[in-house]
Formats: structure tokens, C-alpha cells, sequence
């Protein structure tokens, strides 16, 4: 008689979410979250933040619906608070954060959890996956997927697993959010390296695994991307003041280049031969955008350069620009 299989028992997973007017994509997401495969306790918590669109209303009848699903109110509708209002609500040993417009496979909880336990690491997360619909999105995605765009993070370009500075979103030992104070709720942006810079220097560890591959939605216009990359670099520069010493090449070269080809640009007004450094810098950013869009069509390979300048320009005069009293804030 053949002996049965040893029970496993699967640790219990929350999923905390953010939700800030997704009136349009929360219930997609939701959905996304409870099609899981994951064999082990699954419910999901909702910060409700101070929406403007139905979003309440949606999230009301997903709650009716589905008894796993519970809902925290985010009076400040920020992301930081929102998470740490839905994990103080949340009673898994493991939490996975996961952002309304985002879309997980049905296998992300069952292999973040194999991850974790494979590495013993406190945080373990994948490729944010860049995908657009119309031609300028699907530019911005060419440019977020390339290390011309946003430099050789693995969670934008892919790489082998292995400890990492930081991953996109992140399944988390409770242990681990305890053992930190959760997210610094001074930090509009940067929260998730910020939280998980003092995750590697509390001694924990955190992975990246290209196993795990979350697809993200670009912003949709200039305007908006140069809003969202002035805010990550005047926040990163926040992380850099905070925790001195972590301001790498990658965050450094876009302010970098800002002060030398602007500064390049005013000296050609009287010596013609600087102009060549930002006619140099246009020529680069055309070439490598081209290049890096190949298979595209030309309607989106010709927006490839803009979404570069912007990305580029947005995120080095945010760094320069951030004012030193964000970093006078109240830390965890």
C-alpha cells in the first residue's frame, strides 16, 4: 500500500491594495487576485482612499460579493498610509502588495511564496512588465523596458535572480514589515526602495526573481509621464538625503546630465562649439530610441526619443529641484 502524500500547509497570504479612482480597473484587479492557484488562505484588503469616480461603490458590491475581501478607509489617499492602514488590518504571515491597475498572473502568489521559502528572503519580486495600448504608451514602454531609459534595474530590464536593491511591488514576510515599522509614510514616492533599503540593513534580504512578471500600464501622455518621473526623482533624492551614501550612477546620471547640457547650451550663446553636448545628447537619445524600439511600428518608434528626453529631463530637474525640507519629515 503506497503511503499518502505528507499534508502541506500553505502559509496564509493577505494582498493589500491601494485604490485611489479605479473606478475603471478594480474590479479587473480583484478578479486578477481571487482567480489565483495558490492552494493555501487568500483574502484581499482595500484602502479606500478619498475617490472622486465610483470606485466606492464598485468596491462595496465586490465585498458583498466575495466574503474574502475586507476594506480599510486611507483618509489621506496616499499610498504609504494606505498600506500600512490595509497590513495593520491584514492577519496573513504573508503580504503581498499589489497596486488596482495592475494586472498579476493567475501563478503570482503560489510562486512568490515558493520563492520565499526557497531563499528564506523577506521580500521577493519580479519585472514590471511594461505594456501599452496606443503608440505614445507603447513608446514610454520601450523606453521603461531599456537601460537607456531607466539604467539596469532588473526589475525593469529583466536579469537572473538574486538579491537586489529593490523589486517592484513585493510579497513580504510579516516578520519583516514588523520588524522595519512597515512604510515610511513621509515618502509620497520611493516608498517601496526606501522600505526596503531598511529591510537589507535590518539584515533581511531582498530578491528578485524573473519568474514573476506583473504587467504595468505607461502613462498615457507627456505631460503625465513628466509628472510621474519629476516626482520619483524628487523623491529618490529624499532616500539619498535620509540614507546617505545610497545615490548610485543610475540615479545620479540624469541630474548629471540636466546641469551639463544646460549648462552646455547657455555657454554655446558665446562659444558655438559647446552646443555640440546637446546636439550630442538629441543625436544619442534619436539613435538609441530607434534602436530600442525595433519590431515596433514607426508611429511608435518615432515617440521613442520624446519619451527618453522626458523620462530623462523630468527625473534629473525633480532630483535637483527637490526641496531639503522633504527630508526633515517624520521617518518610522
Amino acid at each position: 500500500m503506497i503511503p499518502p502524500e505528507p499534508v502541506v500547509e500553505r502559509p496564509h497570504v493577505t494582498v493589500v491594495m491601494p485604490v485611489l479612482d479605479e473606478e475603471r480597473h478594480l474590479a479587473d484587479s480583484v478578479a486578477r487576485v481571487l482567480s489565483q492557484d495558490y492552494d493555501g488562505p487568500l483574502d484581499l484588503v482595500l484602502a479606500l482612499g478619498p475617490s472622486t469616480d465610483g470606485t466606492d461603490e464598485v468596491a462595496a458590491r465586490i465585498v458583498r460579493e466575495h466574503p474574502e475581501v475586507r476594506t480599510v478607509p486611507n483618509p489621506s489617499g496616499r499610498t504609504p498610509d494606505g498600506l500600512n492602514a490595509a497590513i495593520a488590518a491584514s492577519e496573513g504571515e504573508i503580504v503581498a502588495r499589489v497596486d488596482a491597475h495592475a494586472e498579476i498572473p493567475t501563478d503570482y502568489v503560489s510562486t512568490a511564496v515558493r520563492v520565499l521559502q526557497e531563499t528564506g528572503a523577506d521580500n521577493v519580486g519580479g519585472v514590471m512588465d511594461a505594456q501599452g495600448t496606443t503608440p505614445f504608451e507603447r513608446a514610454v514602454a520601450c523606453a521603461m523596458k531599456s537601460p537607456i531609459g531607466v539604467g539596469n534595474a532588473r526589475f525593469h530590464v529583466g536579469g537572473a535572480a538574486g538579491e537586489a536593491d529593490t523589486v517592484y511591488l513585493g510579497v513580504f514576510r510579516r516578520a519583516a514589515l514588523e520588524r522595519v515599522g512597515g512604510y515610511d509614510a513621509h515618502f509620497a514616492r520611493a516608498q517601496d526602495w526606501e522600505m526596503n533599503h531598511r529591510i537589507r540593513t535590518s539584515g533581511g534580504t531582498v530578491w528578485f526573481t524573473p519568474e514573476l512578471v506583473v504587467t504595468y500600464r505607461p502613462r498615457s501622455s507627456p505631460t503625465a509621464l513628466a509628472r510621474q518621473y519629476h516626482g520619483y526623482g524628487t523623491w529618490r533624492r529624499v532616500v539619498a538625503r535620509r540614507h546617505p551614501g545610497t545615490a548610485n550612477l543610475r540615479y545620479l546620471a540624469p541630474p548629471a546630465m540636466v546641469v551639463g547640457t544646460g549648462a552646455a547650451a547657455l555657454l554655446g550663446t558665446v562659444v558655438p562649439i559647446a552646443r555640440a553636448v546637446p546636439l550630442a545628447y538629441v543625436g544619442a537619445v534619436t539613435v538609441g530610441g530607434i534602436a530600442i524600439s525595433r519590431g515596433e511600428r514607426w508611429s511608435t518608434r518615432v515617440r521613442v526619443p520624446l519619451a527618453l528626453g522626458v523620462m530623462h529631463w523630468s527625473w534629473g530637474v525633480g532630483f535637483l529641484r527637490s526641496p531639503r525640507r522633504l527630508a526633515d519629515g517624520p521617518g518610522v
